[in-house]
């Protein structure tokens, strides 16, 4: 049931309007209806205060792993987004590496029945490039799309064969989706536990080379060049690749990335503890790649932050790191991570926004991540100023591999409007 909602008296950023500016925002029947100074209004109202805290449009993820159908043990579409409302989202795209995999109507229906049903935001499903992401022959891109999927991706299982890409960005072009890469060499990186270089050879694992993310990346440009389709290049994690995104975009090439916040917060000697919870792919590198990243957010090559949350179960974790799986959750940690940025003077305010809203909507082509008037009203507010400790006990996540386990941090989500209803953190989310 929508509600009647005045939200008074906040900081209002709106990246896609230009706007930021301290007041009032009403919300009715699931929309925005007026943002002004000091609004009036008649009759019954819910109202929150909000003086002292950020108002924005809901946060959106490019990349999280719900893991259902099929590893549930793991995380399920509940947990996920209910680690996601916690995180101050209000939509998650959904990759597909589920079991089965995402690559036909049947899972994408499920993946959103699931969602339709037990869901604390929106989630909007990715479809796999190939049958069953093994790389060999193209799923039914237009089914997928007819079905919900906002996106196409092998992610995790990267399509190594040139040729299939190239009629998968063709067949996206034709969807107007974009097509998003997890880009790694798979025989460049096979066998390798970490970032390849001085730490991983003082620890004695074996390393995967940055030339496994840049190759694809290469790649993958030139493919969004001849073909002229949406490619996004998900979780960029070193120097070669933005230098190479930094120069695509100056040649006018449709390639947008994202990188994610472990990628400007570790460096590879976070490893050095052979913590289960720095091990993930791509591979935390060096800090001179963690600063050209960070550059790269600077600048605008790279388009947005996303949080590849990877769930994976404890006993999953807990063993020797070269056998761990790879990945980390992030939906909760991942705006006070990224706030670092606006701290160490590197974002303002608004353009951190604009990498978590007006970006990622725009990149999958949706009409979110804003509060113009009529838009839904997905909303998230802020206290920028509350510091707080990450605590595992309080994930909403079914998962708890995180490396910021036991990390100070500012900025606390105080809740999220979610087309209409207002949920506080405090009583929703970290329930």
């Amino acid at each position: 049931m929508t509600e009647r909602i005045l939200i008074q008296g906040g900081r209002i950023i709106d990246p896609a309007a230009g706007r930021d500016a301290v007041g009032d925002l009403l919300i009715e029947e699931g929309t925005v209806r007026e943002i002004g100074p000091r609004l009036s209004v008649k009759g019954s109202c819910q109202k929150i205060d909000a003086a002292g805290k950020l108002v924005v449009p809901g946060l959106i993820d490019l990349h999280s792993h719900l893991r259902e159908p099929g590893f549930e043990y793991k995380e399920t579409v509940a947990t996920a987004t209910a680690a996601a409302a916690a995180g101050g989202f209000t939509t998650i795209c959904a990759m597909p590496n589920t079991n089965p995999i995402n690559d036909n109507q049947s899972v994408t229906e499920f993946i959103l029945e699931r969602a339709k049903a037990e869901g604390k935001v929106h989630v909007l499903p990715v479809g796999a490039i190939t049958k069953g992401s093994k790389g060999e022959e193209l799923a039914e891109i237009g089914e997928l799309v007819a079905a919900g999927c906002v996106a196409l991706s092998d992610d995790g299982r990267p399509v190594m064969n040139s040729e299939l890409m190239r009629r998968a960005m063709e067949y996206a072009k034709i969807f107007d989706v974009p097509v998003i890469d997890h880009c790694e060499d798979l025989n460049l990186s096979a066998g390798g536990v970490m970032f390849e270089g001085e730490v991983s050879t003082a620890l004695g694992l074996k390393g995967i080379p940055a030339a496994s993310e840049t190759v694809m990346v290469a790649r993958d440009i030139a493919l969004a060049e001849l073909t002229g389709a949406k490619v996004h290049l998900a979780h960029i994690s070193c120097g070669g690749s933005v230098h190479l995104i930094r120069e695509a975009k100056r040649r006018g090439i449709a390639v947008t990335a994202e990188t994610c916040p472990h990628y400007f917060t570790l460096t590879d000697d976070r490893v050095r503890g052979f913590d289960a919870n720095a091990k993930m792919k791509p591979p935390l590198a060096t800090r001179r790649d963690l600063e050209a990243v960070r550059a790269g957010l600077a600048d605008g090559t790279i388009d947005a932050i996303a949080t590849d949350h990877a769930p994976h179960a404890a006993q999953e974790k807990e063993c020797e790191i070269d056998h761990a799986p790879f990945g980390i959750i992030g939906l909760e940690t991942a705006f006070s991570l990224s706030l670092m940025l606006v701290e160490e003077g590197l974002l303002t305010l608004p353009a951190l926004i604009q990498k978590m809203t007006e970006n990622p909507a725009r990149i999958i082509g949706k009409k979110i991540g804003r509060l113009g008037i009529g838009d839904r009203a997905d909303v998230t507010l802020i206290d920028p100023a509350a510091e707080w400790v990450v605590d595992a006990g309080d994930f909403k996540s079914k998962s708890k591999n995180s490396p910021f386990i036991g990390w100070k941090m500012n900025g606390r989500i105080a809740g999220i409007v979610l087309s209409g209803v207002w949920k506080p953190a405090d009583a929703e989310a970290r329930r």
